[in-house]
């Protein structure tokens, strides 16, 4: 079983994990204390995958050839799956909020990086470093500045190319500027097959593309980077950490209603939204969320399971072992019992349903296929797992009344909310 595959056996037990903390002994406190212990041990988990995928980058750059070059496209992989499971800690946490799209930023104009297809066009309306090319160029112009480029490294990729000129999609780091360097372009369009960067583009012997040595160092410095901003956030999250600190010092109605926000506005305008409906409405296969490797089915699965595993208190670990403790399903049953099984129940039937999708596209058609214009089967496997993240959201919002937290309001999304604005 590969690291993929595995990470998909374990990462599904905590669906049946519950807590067997009595009703009379959960308060909001430790229902808190849970969420920060869980956060912990995602963010770890997250920071301990993206050292090993470093490692396998290490071994492509050493010895490059198609071996070590899926190595590290399966490191990357099993490095999604625990990342993917904290973006419910987004929208309610703001420490998390203001990191996130160093790590995580999408799409990306990946003309900033390296060389594209000609298919990709030569220049922008909307960004000037639409092809810089910072890999086959050591100086380019920013905002009429000319930038020194001729030594790549962490802190320029972070500080200077990263949202180059104010512009959201020059995105020079994380999981995703890292997946265009070991798969490149999909040029598949809405037909089969993911990204298929050759090996020899890191080989100094044998080097395709141009610039072997330079791209060699950007691959080095933006996993490095990658560790780097991981081991931040997973410092957020430890004993005396700034996020752990904003939870467990602040009042108990505040934590709940973080916890809540980030359940319904990933459930909600981001996931169904944004990164889901929007690719259905455009068929467009640029608008899926892992779009060079074609593991978009799999983002969105641990997503869902992620929201999950907050409300339940529970989470399956990359190792395989489970924490649990006192759940947010706990203080809603107190509350109302019959909205609290309609949540989990929902829940239960969104995973399923990204599960199914998750299915269909190892043994059917990637993604980017489902979304096409036309394909019938396709558009309703996907629009399946939107359905039941909107139809998961309505039972947050009930739970939220029962809870008595007030006004709270969720991420929304003119693709759900305003779809024709998407085609003005």
């Amino acid at each position: 079983m590969n690291k993929i595959a595995h990470f998909l056996a374990v990462g599904l037990l905590a669906s049946s994990a519950m807590t067997s903390v009595a009703l009379a002994e959960v308060t909001p406190e430790a229902v808190i204390a849970n969420y920060v212990d869980i956060a912990q041990a995602k963010y770890d988990d997250a920071l301990a995958t993206a050292k090993a995928l470093d490692t396998a980058v290490e071994a492509l750059l050493e010895n490059p050839d198609e071996t070590t070059l899926e190595a590290a496209r399966q490191a990357w992989l099993a490095a999604r799956v625990p990342y993917q499971q904290t973006e419910v800690y987004r929208f309610g946490n703001a420490i998390v909020d203001d990191w996130e799209g160093r790590v995580n930023a999408w799409p990306l104009d990946e003309g900033l990086i390296d060389y594209v297809d000609p298919s990709y066009g030569a220049e922008s309306d909307e960004n000037t470093l639409f092809t810089a090319n910072v890999i086959a160029n050591p100086s380019i112009e920013i905002n009429g500045k000319t930038i020194d480029a001729s030594v790549i490294t962490p802190d320029l990729i972070s500080s200077t190319l990263q949202e180059a000129g104010g512009i959201e999609a020059n995105v020079a780091s994380g999981y995703h500027a890292i997946e265009f360097m070991l798969w490149g372009q999909d040029l598949n369009g809405n037909g089969p097959g993911a990204g298929n960067r050759p090996a020899t583009d890191y080989s100094l012997t044998n080097c395709s593309n141009d610039h072997c040595e330079r791209r060699r160092d950007y691959l080095h410095a933006v996993t490095d980077l990658l560790v780097m901003d991981l081991e931040e956030m997973a410092e957020n999250w430890s004993a005396g950490g700034k996020a752990r600190a904003v939870l467990e010092q602040g009042e108990a109605s505040a934590g709940l209603s973080t916890i809540l926000t980030g359940m319904g506005s990933l459930s909600y305008g981001e996931l169904a939204g944004e990164r889901m409906k929007l690719g259905l409405l455009l068929g467009d296969p640029e608008e899926e969320h892992d779009c060079f490797s074609d593991n978009t089915h799999n983002s969105h699965l641990y997503d869902a399971v992620g929201i999950r595993n907050v409300y339940r208190g529970a989470y399956t670990r990359v190792d395989g072992t489970i924490i649990s403790g006192p759940a947010l399903s706990d203080l809603v049953a107190e509350k109302d019992p019959a909205i609290a099984e309609e949540l989990s129940t929902d829940l239960d039937a969104t995973v399923a349903a990204m599960e199914a999708m998750a299915k269909r596209a190892e043994t059917v058609e990637a993604y980017d296929q489902m979304i096409a214009i036309g394909n019938t089967e396709g558009n309703a496997a996907v629009q399946a797992g939107i359905d039941g993240l909107i139809k998961q959201t309505r039972s947050i919002e009930r739970a939220i009344a029962a809870l008595d937290l007030g006004s709270i309001e969720l991420e929304g999304s003119d693709s759900l909310d305003s779809p024709n604005a998407v085609f003005q």
